[in-house]
């Protein structure tokens, strides 16, 4: 969460209304339109309310985020290990891709984004809670690749892991439509190389 600003003290039932506020309005796809002004009339409070507690709308998102009020994506889960490292990759990835194709679960992406983007702190504190451990279940995957010879031994999992999370933040913050088979397409250039053999 961002540094608290002064003034007075919080009403904690005023502040869970303007987290819920957010949740809602970005179940509802709507981070684009969510102004302050429409926050404090979701959540049936002042705008000097809000405004005397969080900077923008990116830091209320984070703070959103941070406490539990999100439901967040994309899901956290490790992968699968079939012995199959691309198959196991473009299923998990092609998952990702499909939860991100829903506009409330894009519009969450947008507005957390922007919320690491303003802030060093809220930055490190989603990566901790959301992209780290994606980015873990990717490298500790593609690691047992490496040891079961799926993989090159001086690849460097962790860029690869990057490049998954880098296309899929891409194509959130871009609107691209994203499917299933992308995934398949992404992983099989990431594994493969696109250079001519």
């Amino acid at each position: 969460m961002s540094e608290i600003r002064r003034g007075r003290p919080r009403s904690a039932q005023a502040q869970r209304a303007v987290l819920e506020a957010v949740r809602e309005l970005l179940a509802a796809g709507q981070y684009e339109q969510m102004t302050m002004e429409a926050i404090a009339a979701r959540a049936g409070v002042g705008r000097q309310t809000v405004y005397r507690w969080w900077r923008s709308r990116a830091e209320v998102v984070a703070e959103a985020a941070l406490g539990g009020y999100l439901d967040l994506v994309p899901e956290a889960r490790p992968l699968s290990d079939s012995g199959d490292l691309a198959a196991d990759l473009s299923d998990w990835v092609g998952t990702l891709f499909q939860q991100l194709s829903d506009p409330a679960n894009q519009a969450m992406i947008r507005g957390l984004a922007a919320a690491a983007a303003d802030s060093d702190t809220d930055a490190e504190r989603l990566y901790g809670q959301l992209t780290g451990p994606v980015r873990q279940h990717l490298t500790r995957r593609l690691t047992a690749g490496v040891a079961a010879g799926e993989v090159r031994a001086d690849a460097d999992v962790g860029a690869v892991a990057d490049a998954v999370i880098g296309s899929l933040l891409y194509r959130v913050l871009t609107r691209t439509t994203t499917t299933r088979a992308d995934a398949g397409t992404l992983i099989d250039v990431l594994l493969r190389g696109a250079r001519a053999r």
